[in-house]
């Protein structure tokens, strides 16, 4: 019998494959990098057929390495950076454009215009979501708007539609054109409440209902992938977008329980069950994960920056050779410097969404080095996710909510950040063992759906703690430098404003 699962992981800057054992122990691992293009200030693309063939690389090698054959994998599961966008002909398979990554911002111009004409209110009732160019619906219109012929094209129903799960699903099965919940609601195009496409949205943003895929829960039937791939047909019985993924990953089945990933950027999520929480705060109501047509939501906080803040650190400036070593670095700097970094490289998200706003480093003194700059970058992430979840706690204030975070990702790696984090935060830090959870809950969603996992009130029991920081800083001192942060940021967002209008107190 099968008794293996496979999970990919699709993500910004890698994709990874990782092969689970039944107990969701790791039997085998293999990443590869994949190239992004910058072909304008804030344009932010990535090769389609680049991530197509990173997925054939990684699951080829981690099944060699392995010595496991195709015929001994039970499932397959998904996970995809979320709101990229990629259009494709469905004749030939090629993309009629390169992928626009959640990350680009071309789309800033429109999302202005339609918030303008008092357009958001809609776009947020129904999916839960802001007029952002982060979101898919504003980039779709951009392809069909741009490339020669695509509306038309469109129109006819001879283009597909996919975030990256969907690009990858038609790959690997020869056609299918489908989605999951979680992704689906990252388009700005779906109603989370009905859990339809939503003709409104559709209509408000130009999109024909021809493009979009079929979407379906998170653990369920996505097909087989062609057995000329791998060497046997595979099944793929799981989906989810990288941020829900990981909240599976973890665990967070319980209303209450948040979870920070730290990857490229960070994403804390928020279980809030069966209802969906409206947000005063800035704050997104999403669908945390669908099983068996009911869904469970989430309020998410986004931070477009988080561990790029430390490829700034080694490939910008090169005070660093390897992201390994920012935490030993800035537990070297002076315990004293008041050094801010704010690394709105591409905007603020949440609970800002300022989309036009730009990095700025404060307090530089004569002796600042790179000791202090790696301190500043590491705590830029926990400042961030600070803010976050105190807008969750206003948003949802249950006597359960933020007793504990559950960290997972790169970053998680450093002793030195998850310190940090716990102290800025006040709350205790809890890292697993495995820090992959993006792809172990991609694992979960098909292994269980195959009937080799538990249920999920049962899963819980295979999360295993690696560590918890508990926090050490004094109260006096995290005001402190809370305070000098938030000035920081108003400071920032306040240079966008003509100088008259920014002198004397900060905005």
């Amino acid at each position: 019998m099968p008794t293996f699962v496979l999970s990919i992981d699709q993500g910004t800057t890698s994709t990874r494959a990782m092969l689970f054992r039944p107990d969701l122990s790791v039997a085998g691992i293999a990443q590869a990098e994949i190239a992004q293009s910058y072909p304008a200030p804030g344009w932010v693309e990535h090769d389609p057929e680049g991530i197509w063939a990173s997925v054939l690389t990684t699951v080829r090698a981690v099944l060699a390495r392995a010595g496991v054959a195709a015929a001994s994998v039970a499932a397959l599961g998904i996970t995809n950076q979320r709101e990229t966008t990629l259009i494709w002909n469905r004749a030939t398979g090629a993309p009629i454009h390169p992928a626009l990554v959640w990350q680009d911002r071309r789309t800033a111009d429109a999302c202005a215009r339609l918030k303008a004409e008092g357009h958001e209110p809609l776009v947020t009732a129904r999916s839960g979501l802001i007029l952002d160019p982060y979101f898919s619906a504003t980039k779709i219109a951009w392809l069909l708007d741009t490339v020669p012929g695509a509306r038309a094209s469109a129109e006819r129903g001879e283009l597909a539609f996919g975030t990256v799960d969907s690009w990858l699903l038609w790959r690997l099965t020869g056609g299918l054109h489908a989605t999951d919940a979680t992704n689906a609601a990252r388009t700005a195009l779906f109603d989370i409440h009905r859990g339809t496409w939503d003709d409104d949205l559709l209509g408000l943003f130009g999109i024909p209902r021809a493009l979009l895929p079929e979407v379906r829960d998170c653990a369920g039937d996505f097909g087989s992938t062609r057995a000329d791939l791998f060497g046997a047909a595979i099944p793929i019985r799981g989906v989810a977008g990288d941020q829900q993924a990981a909240t599976i990953g973890q665990a967070c089945f319980t209303p209450g329980m948040v979870k920070a990933t730290y990857g490229t950027g960070c994403f804390a999520l928020l279980n809030t069950g069966a209802e969906p929480r409206a947000s005063t705060n800035r704050l997104l109501t999403t669908i945390a994960y669908q099983f068996a047509g009911r869904r469970t939501y989430a309020l998410e906080g986004s931070i477009f920056v988080a561990g790029a803040a430390i490829q700034w650190l080694r490939d910008g400036l090169g005070v660093i050779r390897d992201a390994a070593e920012s935490g030993p670095l800035a537990a070297r700097a002076d315990p004293a410097s008041e050094i801010y970094l704010v690394p709105a490289f591409v905007g603020l998200g949440a609970p800002h969404w300022e989309p036009d706003v730009r990095g700025a480093l404060f307090g530089l003194v004569r002796d600042t080095g790179p000791k202090d700059l790696a301190r500043a970058a590491l705590e830029s992430v926990c400042y961030q996710t600070h803010d976050l979840l105190a807008a969750m706690r206003a948003d949802w204030p249950h006597a359960e909510t933020g007793t504990v975070l559950r960290a997972d990702g790169g970053m998680a790696a450093s002793d030195w950040t998850m310190q940090r984090l716990a102290d800025l935060l006040g709350l205790p830090v809890d890292r697993p063992v495995v820090r992959e959870t993006t792809a172990l809950g991609a694992a979960y969603l098909a292994g269980w759906h195959a009937g080799l996992y538990p249920e999920p009130d049962d899963f819980a029991g295979l999360w295993h703690l690696d560590r918890r920081f508990t926090p050490a800083m004094p109260d006096a001192d995290r005001s402190v430098r809370l305070d000098g942060w938030h000035r920081a940021v108003r400071a920032l967002r306040g240079m966008r404003a003509p100088l008259e209008a920014v002198e004397g107190p900060l905005p």
